[in-house]
């Protein structure tokens, strides 16, 4: 019996992981709701293509997975086979699995398309201009002003939102138990202020229809109604407010530390990707005309 195919005995297993869902609902738990959704449709499509418990998953049965996901953008099967390869590694920390198989599996090479989701200056304040709701409007102009995560923005409250002389700022729990604060400016902070009402601090900023706290997927058909009614035929969604506004801020000369520290990303690696993303300089533009 090969070492792929063998099950550690039970009483060397750690009481808590005593089967795949276990492990699974272990792996996916403290993720963003969005993140958990994504890895646990991974996970399903992969349990359903095996068949097998996972101690019993070989090396061969994770190729054949790979292999069955070539009708696939490279993105989304780097994706697939990132998730099925966390939890494999997860698995093996926890000793429920004998041997991580995923450890030998390469994702493959994704090009980098962020430059294909930056909206253009004109593009974006057009989109916002053009929302005649008003609470919607505000929406728009608060995930390009500040640059929040959709999920974010849906979790924000009133005790979130604070007074800072002439205008407000917002203080946002997020991805990784990281916490920001961001200052807004005044236009935005008014609008925002003046949205308020009769809520108490515990109220969320942006409610839904039916009451509670506004649903990212609503917030989606919100941003994507916007851009179809000023023409932009392109899949917007509420993150490519957060992509503008750290390329407009940089081209706009915002210091790279200081959009890494309000979008709350985690190295100035992530923030550098957009100045690459859109370069102001090449050294093609050096170079002479040859029919002029």
């Amino acid at each position: 019996m090969t070492p792929f195919s063998t099950r550690l005995p039970e009483d060397t297993i750690p009481s808590r992981v005593h089967d795949d869902e276990r492990l699974i609902a272990m792996w996916l738990h403290g993720k963003a709701e969005n993140t958990r959704d994504a890895y646990f449709r991974d996970m399903l499509a992969f349990t359903a293509f095996v068949d097998k418990p996972l101690p019993h998953v070989r090396l061969e049965d994770l190729q054949a997975f790979a292999g069955s996901l070539e009708g696939y953008k490279s993105s989304t099967r780097a994706r697939k086979l990132s998730s099925i390869k966390s939890l494999l590694a997860f698995g093996h920390r926890l000793g429920y699995l004998v041997v991580n198989v995923g450890a030998v599996i390469k994702a493959p090479a994704v090009k980098d398309t962020l430059s294909e989701r930056i909206l253009d200056e004109d593009d974006i304040m057009a989109i916002i201009r053009a929302e005649p709701n008003p609470r919607n409007h505000l929406i728009l102009e608060l995930l390009y002003k500040s640059g929040v995560r959709v999920s974010e923005l849906c979790a924000l409250a009133w005790r979130d939102v604070r007074p800072r002389k002439s205008a407000l700022q917002l203080t946002i729990f997020g991805k990784g138990g990281r916490t920001r604060v961001i200052l807004l400016p005044s236009s935005v902070s008014e609008r925002l202020r003046k949205s308020k009402g009769s809520a108490v601090p515990s109220d969320p900023v942006f409610r839904s229809a039916v009451g509670g706290a506004l649903h990212r997927s609503q917030v989606y058909r919100i941003v994507r109604s916007a851009a179809l009614r000023c023409g932009v035929n392109v899949p917007v969604s509420p993150h490519w407010f957060r992509h503008a506004h750290a390329s407009h801020a940089l081209d706009h000369g915002a210091p790279t530390h200081l959009v890494q520290r309000t979008l709350g990303h985690s190295s100035l690696a992530t923030t550098g990707r957009y100045t690459h993303a859109r370069p102001s300089e090449s050294s093609a533009l050096y170079l002479a005309d040859p029919t002029g």
